[in-house]
């Protein structure tokens, strides 16, 4: 069985990784905060904006971590057109999740509902990645270990969304976000540890692309959108902001409708008295 090592570079890719799942948390709940608070197209987009944000950043958690997997004995690549399909899927049960709990009428069923849809969405993204590996060997599973890590997923995400339906407060959502990302990323190394592989020396070259090649420029560009979007979300006026906007606007514009009630001739009258 070949020596698994999950931080080649030490310490660098767990706390990026874990840096990369705090921000799209953040993003996410976030987004979700301002979906609650808008109606008709606008919770829409924000509801797709944290899908996306969620789901960007838990693959992008994924993968940077992965950058830093090593197995003694054989080389590694991914499967590109799988690898590209679980970021596809992070974001599409994700947003099945967000879109439970944003338009739910029962609150509490939809927090069960989305909890699960978006933890099993999570768990499935990184099986995905996880089947995209290509090694010289087999890549087997503890299934109590698996299970232990899909119930971690679940229960994180049913926590992320609890706080996005109950805690508003920017300093609440940034701790939120913290805790949301070491769930996150204890799920990742959880299922990691649930990985063994047999390696089988071979000097054939490996189908895929290397890590460096393919996800180090995806998780980078993935990760610059999570800034971008991060910058926009915290420019943008909330809803109570743009209400007490238009308040202002009306107290402060001169009113079309104001009657002239002064009586006739009296206009000519002091015209002519200031002649």
């Amino acid at each position: 069985m070949g020596h698994l090592d999950h931080a080649t570079f030490g310490w660098l890719t767990p706390v990026l990784s874990y840096a990369m799942a705090c921000i799209g948390a953040a993003l996410g709940l976030r987004c979700t905060v301002r979906a609650l608070e808008a109606r008709g197209r606008s919770r829409r987009n924000w509801l797709l904006t944290a899908a996306s944000a969620i789901g960007t950043g838990i693959w992008t958690m994924h993968f940077v971590a992965m950058l830093g997997f090593g197995v003694t004995g054989t080389d590694i690549r991914y499967n590109v057109p799988l690898t590209i399909l679980s970021l596809i899927v992070a974001m599409v049960v994700v947003g099945l999740g967000v879109f439970a709990v944003g338009y739910g009428r029962d609150r509490f069923r939809a927090l069960l509902i989305g909890g699960l849809t978006t933890g099993v969405g999570v768990a499935s993204m990184h099986y995905m990645g996880m089947a995209a590996l290509r090694l010289h060997g087999q890549v087997r599973y503890d299934p109590m270990i698996v299970a232990l890590s899909v119930v971690i997923a679940v229960v994180a995400a049913t926590a992320a969304l609890w706080a996005a339906l109950n805690i508003h407060a920017p300093i609440a959502v940034a701790l939120a976000s913290l805790v949301m990302g070491a769930a996150v990323s204890s799920m990742h190394y959880t299922g990691m540890f649930a990985v063994e592989v047999d390696v089988v020396p071979s000097s054939a070259s490996l189908p895929g692309a290397a890590a460096m090649q393919f996800i180090f420029p995806l998780a980078v560009g993935l990760g610059s959108y999570l800034f971008i979007t991060s910058a926009f979300v915290a420019l943008s006026p909330t809803a109570k902001e743009r209400a007490a906007y238009a308040s202002a606007e009306r107290l402060t514009e001169p009113d079309d409708r104001a009657v002239d009630v002064a009586p006739p001739g009296f206009r000519e009258m002091a015209g002519n008295g200031r002649a």
